[in-house]
């Protein structure tokens, strides 16, 4: 078996390969050529903590793996990780067991890159501004993505804790040295939302950030943040002014998003009223932006399938060039 650290994994693999994969992954979703079950949430009530298990197939390249991931958000107040990850990859033709990697970056990436596929398809072409709504773990990958699939001028950063935003717009920095744009850190989510083109949510906030009705026309959403039907980033009001509502997968969203669960309930919002997922629009079978006009909206829960085929080209790549440690169990 291959084991691969975080360090390794970070080395052999770009956000531009994941973009590639992410949107393979996302074809073979659509078209049929994955098993992939509903995700097992266990609940950590007293750290206000979850761990999930996620299992998938992917046939055309047949693996199969499982991802488990904790999310421990009060473990950054310890100087700990809040985002936590391990997969196990097994090759579908003979069951055998072939590595066990690090997810925690994967994680990241791959949440950016469907981010970012949605962004390429969604936003408008000359979109140059960004507001990033928590800047917790996942909020480097969401950049990352974004400034990958359009011309970022501008970013805009909000978190509830304002040295957070401050720490992120330093990583971006160190990341991104020769870029000249411009990074704000705010401490009002509206101001953030109000001027930018694209935005960005990725917190666990239980009620909406803010008001819809300031949404510029033309805006596009990211919302990763909320994988629980407690939780809730957007509210119906930017559900409603959305001329199109795209989601990773119809049933994931259905049963864990709280931003789409929380009005339909209420009677704000009808799933009828849902575009379509992702899939279908990277396969051509329905249309992305339309107009310069229309606000676009992407709610994503992760999908299973897209950590098989990343973890599948992370093995792969690493064998070719002979990384990793090779262990016997």
């Amino acid at each position: 078996m291959l084991v691969l650290s975080q360090e390794e994994i970070r080395e052999l693999y770009t956000m531009e390969e994941c973009l590639r994969d992410v949107e393979e992954a996302f074809r073979c979703e659509a078209a049929g050529g994955t098993v992939t079950p509903v995700r097992t949430a266990v609940a950590h009530e007293k750290r206000a903590a979850t761990t999930l298990y996620m299992p998938s197939y992917v046939e055309a390249v047949e693996y199969t793996a499982v991802k488990v991931v904790s999310i421990f958000p009060q473990n950054a107040e310890k100087g700990l990780p809040s985002l936590q990850g391990i997969t196990l990859l097994t090759e579908a033709k003979s069951g055998r067991h072939v590595a066990l990697m690090d997810a925690t970056c994967l994680t990241v990436l791959r949440t950016g890159a469907s981010s970012g596929v949605a962004t390429r398809l969604l936003a408008r072409q000359d979109a140059k501004s960004c507001a990033v709504l928590g800047c917790g773990a996942q909020a480097l990958g969401q950049v990352q993505a974004i400034m990958a699939v359009r011309p970022i001028e501008r970013l805009w950063l909000y978190n509830r804790t304002r040295a957070r935003a401050e720490q992120l717009a330093a990583r971006i920095r160190a990341l991104y040295p020769e870029w000249k744009g411009s990074i704000t850190c705010v401490n009002d989510a509206g101001e953030a939302v109000s001027a930018a083109d694209i935005v960005v949510l990725s917190t666990k906030a239980t009620e909406p950030l803010f008001d819809g009705g300031i949404l510029r026309p033309g805006t596009h959403v990211n919302a990763i943040g909320a994988y629980q039907p407690h939780m809730q980033e957007f509210d119906a009001v930017t559900l409603n002014r959305s001329g199109k509502v795209v989601v990773d997968t119809k049933e994931g969203a259905l049963h864990e998003a709280g931003d789409l669960i929380k009005p339909i309930q209420r009677g704000e919002w009808s799933i009828d009223r849902l575009y379509g997922e992702i899939g279908e629009l990277v396969t051509g079978q329905k249309p992305g932006r339309e107009t310069d006009e229309e606000i676009t909206l992407y709610k994503s829960v992760g999908i299973a399938s897209l950590d098989t085929m990343l973890a599948c080209a992370v093995y792969e790549k690493a064998k070719r060039l002979g990384a990793g440690t090779t262990v016997t169990l």
